[in-house]
């Protein structure tokens, strides 16, 4: 016959019910193990690696390299490129940001309301955001060619006499990244507001109107601060995606694209021939740095809001 398992006694167990009686000590470790493991395999490891190879003179697909200290440091700061990408990355951001903040906000009070068909609205809203970014990007492509349909409307309509160069100027690339990003991104948030709409008070509203607010009033002293925590997350995943933005430049301009991002720099050192791995794992940790330095500012802006009257 098999033994009966003896619940645990003492102080303890007192807090203890069911099962967690009768259960071992070591049990509860079992489900920590995998996603300990997925952290370490998928994040430390990596990043400790990419640290200690940003001190070398690693080349891709090679063994590790000597070390040389700051030099790699030291090249990636004394490249033009390398700042020129900065500027590109930080005006991304400057001009994605404030608005993936606000117009998704705007979406989701148009959205939130319960009438019909209001559901099926939403599911249009959210296709973008469901859909590849590479797929989306290339079809952006497609469409803003010399030849391709964007130039051809707007000669027809006497707009224009040539050719709109959308993939091949600086500026244009960039713009048009942006409003992939801005395309593809705002149903995401547009859904993270509803969530937060849904938990403002609707009494406060009743009283805002009971006093004669009216609806840009009750916008910003009634929605905004109800939704401030969400718009301040919002604002710091929009920031981080600006920051580290590859996909939609680099399928516009193509490898040589005119526009380069931090994260474009970053894949151009990793060539087989001429790369230069430790030199590309000192820009990811400039990168890093940024982001970092820029969360951290962030929240001391928020605590000094929250702190104020």
């Amino acid at each position: 016959m098999s033994k009966t398992r003896k619940p645990k006694t003492g102080k303890r167990a007192e807090s203890l019910n069911g099962a967690a009686r009768f259960r071992p000590w070591w049990v509860p470790l079992l489900w920590v193990i995998a996603p300990v493991a997925a952290v370490l395999s998928f994040y430390i490891i990596p990043f400790g690696v990419t640290l200690v190879t940003s001190f070398t003179n690693t080349k891709p697909l090679r063994p590790m390299g000597d070390f040389n200290a700051f030099e790699n440091y030291e090249k990636v700061l004394s490249s033009p490129k390398f700042w020129d990408a900065v500027l590109n990355s930080s005006i991304y951001a400057l001009c994605v940001v404030p608005i993936m903040v606000i117009l998704p906000l705007l979406l989701a009070l148009l959205v939130k309301e319960h009438v019909p068909g209001i559901g099926f609205f939403r599911a249009i809203y959210y296709i973008p955001a469901i859909s590849s970014l590479v797929v989306i990007s290339i079809a952006w492509r497609y469409l803003l060619e010399a030849d391709g349909p964007i130039n051809a409307l707007l000669k027809s309509m006497n707009v224009i006499q040539e050719s709109i160069p959308f993939l091949s100027d600086r500026w244009l690339i960039l713009f048009c990244a942006m409003l992939i990003t801005l395309w593809q991104g705002m149903p995401y948030y547009m859904i993270l507001y509803l969530s937060a709409l849904a938990n403002v008070d609707k009494s406060v509203y009743e009283a805002a109107e009971i006093d004669g607010a009216g609806p840009v009033r009750r916008f910003f002293t009634v929605t905004v601060p109800g939704v401030k925590i969400m718009m301040y997350l919002v604002g710091v995943l929009s920031t981080i995606g600006c920051l580290k933005v590859f996909t939609e430049v680099f399928l516009l301009g193509g490898p040589n694209s005119p526009t380069q991002t931090i994260t474009m720099y970053i894949r151009s050192q990793l060539d087989v021939t001429y790369g230069h791995l430790g030199r590309a794992d000192a820009t990811s940790v400039f990168l890093f740095l940024f982001t970092l330095g820029f969360i951290i500012l962030s929240q001391k802006i928020q605590r000094k809001a929250e702190e104020q009257p």
